[in-house]
């Protein structure tokens, strides 16, 4: 279990996504928070190689003002329809484009996570195929309405109101989230019972 692994230790989330700070509560994690100041820059290159390049930029970031014992994880994610990224949409126009270009159709969420500890820097990627099904005028209107859409990648939520459009998941729910929780804690298990 994550929490008996990280019992007794300083455990600092680089961010400040009300869905990673759910994800590590259910589990039992109780992290502080302190978002980067890093600026998400959406570069030319793979996806699974920038949410690598900016999770690892976060955590490092946040890692060099605290103590080496504290673990510092960082994460980004991003929504890739048909070689493009969609990221977070800065309004109820591009919300609304995001939506209706995703509808009936499949996409990638990517997301990098770095874990910060001591002198180990691990940054890793995981990857989930997403199916939505077709959205009315109606259903991307009222759904936009909510305003669910405005700071997640892609302009859905899986765990709100997005969740009436899923129609498949292939992969981890949770990456979709934003935290794949299940290769986390394979991989901090890695670095804590060495």
């Amino acid at each position: 279990m994550i929490a008996e692994l990280l019992k007794g230790k300083k455990v600092v989330l680089a961010s400040a996504s009300p869905r990673r700070k759910e994800i590590l509560k259910n589990v039992g994690i109780r992290p502080l928070y302190i978002p980067s100041n890093i600026d998400e820059e959406m570069l030319d290159i793979p996806p699974y190689k920038l949410v690598m390049m900016h999770s690892e930029n976060k955590a490092k970031e946040v890692a060099q003002h605290l103590d080496n014992k504290c673990i510092v994880i960082g994460a980004d994610t991003v929504v890739v329809l048909d070689g493009k990224i969609l990221g977070k949409p800065n309004s109820k126009y591009q919300a609304f484009d995001y939506l209706e270009k995703l509808s009936g159709k499949k996409h990638l969420v990517y997301t990098g996570v770095t874990i910060c500890y001591k002198k180990i820097v691990k940054t890793f990627y995981e990857k989930t195929s997403v199916e939505f099904d077709k959205l009315s005028e109606f259903d991307i209107e009222n759904y936009v309405e909510t305003r669910e859409s405005f700071d997640k990648a892609g302009a859905y939520g899986i765990q709100g109101f997005g969740s009436q459009f899923i129609k498949k998941i292939n992969g981890c729910y949770f990456n979709v989230m934003g935290f794949p929780i299940n290769r986390f804690y394979q991989e901090i298990k890695k670095i804590l019972m060495k």
